[in-house]
């Protein structure tokens, strides 16, 4: 994938005045320019796939689907449009999440101002970004070896079940945002239950804050 001479760029997180403050940064940058803004993860999906884009900058932690949801998504469907997570949380599990969600790298919103742009070009060129260095060398060492990564028990439908179940979604409304029927939602719901060995919603919402799914 060549470099564009202006890439056009995705950006989405659910804040309002943070994505303000990128799209600031990133406009500033004569080879960069955000096109589209999406406030949560079912948007930047649908937004990626209808629109002419290069780059998706995607938050870690959004309403109805996670960045990392989203990411999953977009790299299965678009494989050619490069990935770059923004997160406030530096733990090396949502980096290595992240890289095998297909991004091409992480960024700590904390350390934009600085990261943003080298990251943004950086994935353009088809490179990872990460920081710390020390990060990076961990997160190879987990790539190396995946037997030492937490292994997840739901599957990728499941999660996106829990984290719209935990954000007070209706069973027929989540099937209308993840496009199937209200009883595969209940069945979702059911197995995911099993699996985790919960007994209610109560249960289930504190697992999907555990899990980086909804913010607390």
């Amino acid at each position: 994938m060549m470099v564009p001479l202006r890439a056009r760029i995705l950006l989405a997180d659910d804040h309002a005045v943070v994505r303000r403050g990128l799209r600031l940064v990133l406009d500033a940058a004569p080879d960069l320019e955000v096109v589209a803004e999406a406030a949560d993860g079912v948007e930047a999906v649908e937004i990626g796939l209808q629109e002419r884009l290069d780059l998706a900058v995607l938050d870690v932690a959004m309403p109805r689907r996670t960045g990392l949801q989203a990411a999953w998504e977009l790299s299965r469907q678009r494989p050619d449009l490069r990935l770059l997570m923004l997160s406030m949380h530096e733990g090396e599990l949502y980096c290595l999440q992240a890289l095998k969600a297909g991004a091409c790298g992480y960024v700590l919103k904390s350390d934009a101002d600085r990261d943003l742009i080298e990251a943004c070009r950086a994935a353009l060129r088809g490179e990872t970004f990460l920081y710390p260095p020390t990060v990076r060398a961990l997160l190879q060492a987990w790539l190396d070896d995946p037997s030492r990564a937490p292994a997840n028990p739901l599957t990728a439908r499941e999660e996106e079940v829990v984290k719209l179940v935990a954000e007070s979604y209706t069973s027929d409304e989540i099937g209308q945002v993840l496009h199937i029927a209200r009883r595969t939602v209940e069945r979702h719901r059911e197995n995911v239950m099993a699996k985790l060995g919960l007994r209610d919603r109560v249960q289930l919402t504190r697992y999907a804050i555990r899990q980086g799914l909804i913010e607390p």
